[in-house]
């Protein structure tokens, strides 16, 4: 007899292996499409070409400091709110190079902000934001440690040209550290208080499985329904009770069943945090938490409802009192993106060897939420991905983490730096492209009154 079968434990089939077919296929769509694109394209001049090259000259010379304090991140791997040693590598890293930096801002300890030394605050302001937050259990599996080194690089390497020639990085530029990107959109807290006041633009990269100057982010709200029953003895009276499991476990199964009829793109998913205590009790309390998410705000807010719907329609079939509680942390908008800046960001990719396609260019997929959304509506914003796996390595799993600490993925960090260094830099010097940036952004809509979206 095994020892699990002497404890009582029936071991059953491993878990299917899900089939890559459709990846297979995506791959081999955007390949296709990729082959038919038009090149990206700038009508502007941007930073002139003395500049871009000192830029990359000291990206490529830090390329090695970089990779070390990317590692550091990525071996501590610290969940949203508590990466204080990531911080403290970060700021070790700029005190260095003698910048000095302002840790805890906004209200939030692990959030800080350095300000390029020698800013011109008559000119344009540039932030560059990074984060370095991992995910419980599979760390760095949206490697947001790649994310701070390549805004650290190129902080970096626009201090080292403006020490050079003050002249040739007019303007501010700051680095913001955004906490707790990972569900506590850390970065809409430094909004609300007031941590992008005065910036004309905030600029990121994301690491990703392709190379992308415009990926789709769609938005994210967070719902916990919280049904309250009656408890009763389940054998000796369980008429006497009111149970809030069977509540949960119908409102699971309805949202279920709702999905039938979500537009595409459009996910709903979620846990049950609470199912009872123990089975002889009729449960008097039961939980779900579910993320629901959606394309545009208008959509998003239509799917709420009916997810609210929901809790109330089950709460009077199973004779239960129900609490919905929208937006326990705030809510992630879907990503509003700039196309002067993201064409910028491609011809500089491509100085780097890089080809950026279009989302339009490429296969619709399913796609993740991020808190840069919340910033894109209230000024002109950049959110590239750049590739650091292979195509179909999906975020927030081993594979992907397991991509993002490897030797490849830090030299696409390198890349990123660069982009995001000549990318401000273009900015900061051309004036016909910053009005272009701010006509393009006033026609999108202008700033959006972000707390006030659900209200």
């Amino acid at each position: 007899m095994t020892t699990a079968a002497a404890h009582g434990v029936r071991l059953g089939a491993a878990p299917t292996t899900p089939s890559s077919r459709y990846l297979d296929e995506l791959a081999r769509d955007a390949a296709r499409r990729a082959s038919l694109a038009a090149p990206i394209t700038s009508a502007h001049a941007g930073a002139p070409a003395a500049l871009r090259r000192a830029l990359a000259e000291s990206v490529d010379a830090s390329a090695p400091d970089l990779a070390r304090l990317a590692a550091r991140i990525f071996a501590l791997a610290e969940p949203g709110f508590a990466e204080t040693g990531s911080v403290a590598a970060i700021v070790d890293v700029l005190e260095g190079a003698g910048v000095p930096v302002a840790v805890g801002v906004h209200g939030l300890p692990t959030a800080f902000v350095a300000d390029l030394p020698g800013s011109d605050a008559d000119g344009p302001t540039v932030a560059l934001l990074a984060e370095y937050d991992a995910l419980p259990g599979i760390g760095h599996a949206c490697g947001h440690h790649l994310i701070a080194a390549s805004a650290v690089g190129a902080f970096l390497a626009l201090a080292t040209a403006r020490r050079a020639d003050p002249a040739t990085v007019p303007g501010r530029v700051l680095l913001i550290g955004t906490p707790a990107e990972e569900g506590g959109n850390g970065k809409e807290l430094l909004a609300r208080a007031g941590a992008f006041e005065g910036v004309d633009a905030a600029l990121m990269a994301h690491p990703f499985d392709a190379d992308v100057a415009d990926p789709s982010f769609i938005g994210r709200r967070i719902v916990r329904v919280a049904y309250r029953g009656v408890a009763a003895h389940a054998a000796a009276a369980p008429f006497q009770g009111r149970n809030a499991l069977d509540a949960v476990a119908l409102n699971y199964q309805a949202v279920g069943l709702l999905r039938q009829h979500l537009v595409p793109g459009d996910r709903i998913h979620g846990v049950v945090v609470d199912g009872g205590d123990r089975p002889n009790v009729v449960p008097e309390h039961a939980e779900l938490e579910y993320y629901v998410r959606s394309e545009t705000t208008e959509s998003l807010s239509e799917l709420s409802a009916r997810v609210d719907d929901i809790a109330h329609g089950i709460a009077l079939a199973t004779g239960t009192g129900v609490e919905v509680r929208w937006d326990p942390q705030p809510f992630s908008l879907p990503i509003r993106h700039n196309r002067p800046l993201a064409e910028r960001w491609a011809l500089s990719q491509r100085e780097r060897g890089r080809t950026v396609r279009r989302a339009a260019d490429l296969p619709t997929g399913a796609s993740a939420s991020t808190d840069f959304g919340n910033v894109s509506v209230r000024l002109p914003g950049l959110h590239p991905v750049v590739a650091v796996a292979p195509p179909g390595i999906a975020l927030h799993t081993r594979e992907f983490a397991e991509a993002a600490g490897s030797p490849e993925a830090i030299g696409a960090a390198a890349d990123a730096a660069y982009g995001l260094a000549a990318t401000a830099a273009d900015l900061l010097v051309d004036a016909a492209l910053l009005a272009e940036v701010r006509t393009a952004f006033a026609e999108q809509g202008g700033p959006l009154d972000v707390e006030g979206t659900f209200a």
